[in-house]
């Protein structure tokens, strides 16, 4: 008995044994073959003097040759490892293999490095979506610039050269950035983008960022007042030239091949662009607000949550719509205003209530320090966490066409908390107005 209890034990013993190995091996197995793909990622030295001579390219929008990709712009990344990170847009099905050339700024050599293509997963149906192309860069200097090419030893010399921005960080020169995407189909919502504008002010705002493909003549005038004024910065975005686009955010299988003019695009580029230009970054439309309600300003409401939630890189905004059709009877009037063209906010008060089985849409501040992709209401990837912050501290304020247009107006809630800005923002836009003409002076 005892000698077959030995027996049974010098088994175990063994299968453990066995076992132990057996995970050793697949662990150091799967370690060679990440090191054995690293490598292959690694950059390799081309000795060639006349590669590093072609054209820098400032398209916000390139479309590489005989290739079914555009390049938005590359950033340095060095959040995980020695990076270039090439924000682009690609056909998810005709993804090609591409490499990254580097050349150092103070030495005749080039680099080529393979590329990881990462797809975005949010494309909602569209057959183009974001991707990012991420090359690892030579140790042995700081490369300037990149070109991208399906070969790692073919001519590229006609090939267009990008900078690699965020070289260089900076010191958060501002605390808030709000990204604005897409301005197009003639855009002419003056007298709310305007509001808009200097309600950001009001909460905080120190710089927004438009991605325009097309606006009206007016509304250039606005746009040229607030990029003097230095609060605004438009980025081109013709996105129109390279695909056939949706205004819908889900495709219909009607032949467009991008949703919502590349907004999610738009976005991830204005994440990277601000990077260290900014403290946090606010990722909405021009006709949404995110709107404290238990603090006055957003730094304040910012320092509160990152205090509760030191992890957290991303922060989720419950938006609630406020129909541009339902007009307050005591709300302010500014005679002035009615013939400036668009929709007055603050004539605005009543709220759709939450829709059954409909979960109400979320907007995005985020450090931008922390995200590595973004969509339109969540952050696909993230290096902290993300938290959905309750409607008793902020809401994503939404005056545009109801949701729910056939719902009695006795259903509708009461939501003055926008009214609390009133006198201020009615002096600043009655200002603005002023100075670009769009509305008489004062007698």
């Amino acid at each position: 008995m005892r000698h077959q209890l030995r027996m049974i034990c010098f088994r175990k013993k063994t299968y453990l044994a066995i076992g132990i190995c057996l995970v050793a091996f697949a662990s150091m197995l799967t370690l060679s073959y990440h090191q054995i793909q690293k490598y292959h990622l690694l950059p390799k030295t081309v000795l060639r003097r006349d590669l590093c001579r072609g054209e820098v390219t400032n398209n916000s929008i390139s479309v590489l040759k005989g290739n079914s990709t555009l390049v938005i712009a590359a950033y340095f990344d060095n959040r995980q490892e020695k990076t270039t990170r090439v924000i682009g847009i690609v056909h998810h099905e005709k993804v090609k293999e591409q490499y990254c050339w580097f050349c150092c700024p103070s030495r005749d050599e080039a680099y080529v490095s393979k590329v990881v293509t990462n797809v975005h997963s949010d494309r909602f149906g569209f057959p183009y979506a974001v991707a990012d192309m991420v090359c690892m860069e030579p140790t042995s200097c700081d490369p300037h610039y990149v070109a991208l090419h399906p070969f790692p030893n073919e001519d590229i010399s006609l090939s267009p050269w990008f900078e690699i921005k965020n070289r260089k960080p900076q010191a958060f020169p501002v605390d808030f950035t709000v990204c604005i995407s897409t301005m197009f189909g003639n855009y002419n919502n003056v007298l709310q983008f305007i509001q808009s504008m200097e309600m950001y002010k009001l909460l905080g705002m120190q710089k927004v960022v438009v991605y325009k493909n097309n606006c009206s003549q007016l509304m250039e005038k606005v746009l040229d007042f607030y990029v003097a004024e230095g609060t605004l910065e438009i980025v081109p975005w013709p996105i129109t030239s390279y695909l056939n686009v949706s205004k819908e955010w889900l495709s219909k299988d009607d032949g467009t091949q991008i949703g919502y003019y590349g907004q999610i695009a738009a976005l991830n580029d204005c994440v990277y662009r601000n990077m260290y230009r900014s403290r946090y970054v606010l990722l909405n439309d021009i006709d949404e607000i995110i709107l404290p309600i238990k603090h006055t300003n957003w730094k304040a409401m910012m320092e509160s949550l990152e205090e509760q939630n030191p992890e957290a890189g991303v922060f989720l905004f419950e938006s609630h719509l406020f129909p541009n059709t339902i007009f307050a009877p005591d709300a302010i009037d500014v005679p002035s205003w009615n013939t400036v063209p668009g929709v007055n906010i603050l004539h605005h008060i009543v709220r759709e209530p939450d829709r059954k089985e409909i979960i109400n849409p979320r907007k995005i501040i985020v450090n931008p320090r922390k995200v590595i992709q973004t969509s339109v209401h969540s952050v696909l990837q993230a290096f902290g966490e993300s938290v959905e912050v309750p409607m008793n501290i902020a809401m994503v304020h939404h005056c545009r066409l109801p949701h729910q247009p056939s719902l009695p107006q006795k259903f509708l809630i009461r939501d003055t908390t926008l009214w609390r800005y009133n006198s201020l923002l009615i002096h600043s836009v009655s200002q603005v107005l002023q100075k670009i003409s769009l509305s008489p002076e004062k007698p």
